[in-house]
Parts: C-alpha cells; sequence; structure tokens
C-alpha cells in the first residue's frame, strides 16, 4: 500500500499555529479503481501530525488521493510546512493541490477526464522570484507535458508548459524525477517523452527551456543526476 491522505474533516480538533511534522495517507479505497500506480487502492483520507497530536481530513466519496506520499514544503513562505498531494475527481481526473493544517489552500484546476493523471515533480522557488512554484507532468503517459504553478497571494496561477517530457511509466509506484541546484539556480530533472535520455529544465523569465544532460538508463540515472555527478552520453 502506498502513502496516507487528507480529509474534509480534521480531528480531534483544528489544528493549532503549530507546524505539522509529518503526514501519511490512511484509509485505502477501491472506488475509482485507475491503478496507474501499480495497484487499485487509492486513499481516502490524509493524516497528519502537529502541535504534537494527529489529526484527519477525509475526503468525499467522490474524490481521491491518487498518490504514494504526501510532501512537506513550505509554499506559503510562513516558515511552516504544507502538504502537497494529487487529489482526484472521480469523474474530472487529478489536480495538485495543497493543503495546511486547516484545511485545503489552493489547487489547481482538475485535468477534465476521468482516468486522467497528473505527476507530480517537486516544488521551490524555481526562478528566484521569491514565491514557491510547484512542477508535475500533465499525463506522463498521453500529454507528456511539464508543468509549472505559483503560488502567490493565496493561490496557485499557471506559469509555463513545455511537452515532450515525462517521469512516469504505468504501473511504477512513484515518480522518476526530482529538482537539483549544482551551483547554478534549481533544475528540474525528469525523462525525454521517449525514455531515452535525462533532461534538465529551468525556468527564466516565464519560460521553461530544457537541455540534454545524459542517458536514462533506470532509476539511478536520476539518482545520479541529482546528486550532480555526470552521466554517461
Amino acid at each position: 500500500m502506498r502513502g496516507c491522505a487528507l480529509a474534509l474533516v480534521l480531528w480531534p480538533a483544528l489544528a493549532g499555529a503549530q507546524p505539522i511534522t509529518d503526514a501519511w495517507f490512511d484509509t485505502p479505497t477501491s472506488r475509482y479503481g485507475h491503478g496507474v500506480l501499480g495497484d487499485a487502492a487509492e486513499w481516502g483520507a490524509l493524516r497528519f501530525v502537529a502541535d504534537g497530536r494527529q489529526y484527519a481530513i477525509t475526503l468525499p466519496e467522490t474524490h481521491v488521493f491518487e498518490d504514494w506520499a504526501p510532501r512537506l514544503v513550505d509554499v506559503t513562505g510562513d516558515g511552516a510546512p504544507e502538504i502537497i498531494v494529487v487529489e482526484t475527481d472521480m469523474r474530472a481526473g487529478a489536480a495538485l493541490a495543497v493543503y495546511g493544517p486547516r484545511g485545503k489552500i489552493a489547487e489547481t484546476p482538475h485535468i477534465g477526464r476521468v482516468n486522467r493523471w497528473l505527476a507530480p515533480i517537486g516544488a521551490t522557488d524555481l526562478d528566484g522570484d521569491g514565491a514557491i512554484e510547484l512542477a508535475y507532468i500533465d499525463r506522463p503517459h498521453l500529454a507528456k507535458t511539464l508543468t509549472v504553478w505559483r503560488f502567490a497571494d493565496g493561490a496557485l496561477s499557471p506559469v509555463a508548459q513545455l511537452p515532450g517530457l515525462t517521469n512516469h511509466r504505468i504501473g511504477e509506484t512513484d515518480t522518476g524525477s526530482g529538482i537539483r541546484d549544482c551551483g547554478q539556480g534549481p533544475e528540474i530533472l525528469t525523462a525525454s517523452a521517449d525514455w531515452t535520455r535525462v533532461m534538465a529544465t529551468t525556468l527564466r523569465d516565464g519560460v521553461l527551456r530544457s537541455r540534454d544532460i545524459g542517458a536514462h538508463v533506470d532509476r539511478d540515472s536520476f539518482t545520479t543526476a541529482l546528486r550532480c555527478a555526470p552521466l554517461a552520453d
């Protein structure tokens, strides 16, 4: 079983001002059955720990967390982490959602169709503007499009897209991608659309630009590249 999920109702009470220190998915469910991550189980709830107590957010029957693990990232810039997850509407497909201790803060639009998914990469200030950008691959098996959104003024707004990149193959339990900084600023690492090359993509002046950094052999190729080590040609 993968990860753990956020719910729409917090228990035992609303979380206070203390930061979230842990999060995991819970309440496995087969009510969706897309199976993109290798099995028919998704998640109906997200649990997290704040101020030493455990809370839960439970999704309605029309939604699931179609994800393997929550990501703790300070998206809002307040010094405390939020939780980034893939939340799927069973009729409208996946969206990337940001939750705080009091519930959902923001999310991208759902893709628009059942059985359509997005594959998270990571979140950081990609272009040095002081705001956090969230990166994912839109439909990694179909559209294969790197997509970046920015969190500012309490909401997510689209920044840029670049086709021809992917980070997931059907049945894999997580993604092959990430964000590194080898001294020249953040780079988003993905595979080329045909899985033959590892690509490093930067965001500058609202534009995504990719460069080929070496051959993709297997998941170790990403591990090596994330360490800023060279890849074989």
